[in-house]
């Protein structure tokens, strides 16, 4: 007799964690708090090597691929500027405590450049997207890494207060007040 699995023990199964919801805390859940604000520092070197573009030629009847050295340029130009992006991100405060992720964070730029030509086919998206959950790029990526991220708390404390108007019989207006403190009394 085969026995076939049931739920519960897959990725993706049953609810998804809720952060600080009773039944996370009960079940010990900790999620880790990334700063919204992202990473700042010196990004790592892009652990891959070069992607070598080649397009095709024919002379006759034979077909065949040469090296593509602008096109190879490009895609190196566009990966760099990708891999800065993703070292600035929130998520990329993790990546740097685990240095194993590298590559996959390597191979997620590297497929989103494929994805953004005209040659990327259905298969090419749908690793963009496993990849991005692995790395924690996605919502359901943050939670399957036990991650959220903070909000910035420090720039909402920028943000200036409001100033209360308050008009004269004549139309003038006038500050009033700040109205820093919700339910203060006017």
């Amino acid at each position: 007799m085969i026995v076939m699995a049931r739920g519960g023990a897959r990725n993706r199964s049953g609810p998804a964690p809720v952060p600080g919801s009773g039944r996370s805390e009960r079940r010990g859940l900790v999620f880790v708090r990334l700063p919204g604000e992202g990473r700042r520092g010196r990004t790592p070197r892009f652990p891959l090597s070069e992607r070598r573009v080649y397009r095709w030629a024919s002379e006759g009847k034979a077909r065949f691929q040469v090296f593509d050295a602008d096109a190879t340029a490009l895609v190196a130009e566009r990966e760099r500027e990708l891999w800065r992006w993703a070292w600035r991100t929130p998520q990329a405060v993790a990546w740097e405590l685990e240095p194993w992720r590298w590559p996959i964070v390597a191979m997620w730029v590297r497929t989103f450049v494929v994805c953004e030509s005209d040659d990327a086919t259905a298969a090419d998206k749908g690793s963009l997207h496993r990849f991005a959950d692995q790395i924690g790029l996605t919502p359901a990526g943050l939670r399957e890494n036990g991650w959220v991220i903070a909000a910035d708390e420090v720039a909402e404390r920028r943000k200036s207060p409001t100033v209360e108007a308050e008009a004269d019989g004549e139309g003038k207006v006038f500050p009033r007040r700040l109205s820093v403190v919700a339910g203060a009394q006017q």
